[in-house]
C-alpha cells in the first residue's frame, strides 16, 4: 500500500516505512520531529522542473509528462519501492501545500500502476 502524507503532519505507526521525495528539507522542520526511515532525493523533480511548475495546477498534466520522463533512470529504485509497498505500508512524505498537485502523488500512480513491481 502507498500512502501520501505532508511531512508537517504528525507522524503515525500506521505510516510504515517514511520516505521524503521533496529535493529539499521542508523549511522549519527538524530532522527528528519528521521521523524519517529514508530521504530519497534522486525520485525528486529535478530544480529546473520544480522551478517551472511551481505548483501551478494549470501545468499539472505537462509536470507529470515531463517528471516521468525524468524518473525513466530510476526503475531499480522504483521497483524496490513497488516491492515494500506489496509487502507493507510505505508512505511519501512531500512538502507541498497542495496535495493533489506535486510529485509524491505522481510517484503514487507509478508505484500502483505500473508494471515495475
Amino acid at each position: 500500500m502507498v500512502r501520501l502524507k505532508r511531512i508537517y503532519d504528525e507522524p503515525a505507526a500506521s505510516d510504515g516505512l517514511r520516505i521524503l521525495v521533496d529535493r529539499l528539507w521542508p523549511r522549519g522542520l527538524s530532522k527528528e520531529k519528521a521521523r524519517l526511515d529514508r530521504w530519497e532525493k534522486e525520485l525528486a523533480p529535478s530544480d529546473e522542473l520544480r522551478r517551472w511548475f511551481g505548483h501551478e495546477p494549470e501545468k499539472w498534466r505537462e509536470f507529470r509528462d515531463r517528471y516521468r520522463q525524468e524518473l525513466a533512470g530510476q526503475e531499480s529504485l522504483l521497483k524496490e519501492l513497488a516491492g515494500v509497498a506489496a509487502r507493507g505500508t510505505l508512505t511519501l512524505l512531500y512538502a507541498a501545500r497542495d496535495e493533489e498537485h506535486n510529485n509524491a502523488v505522481v510517484l503514487k500512480e507509478i508505484l500502483e500502476h505500473s508494471s515495475i513491481g
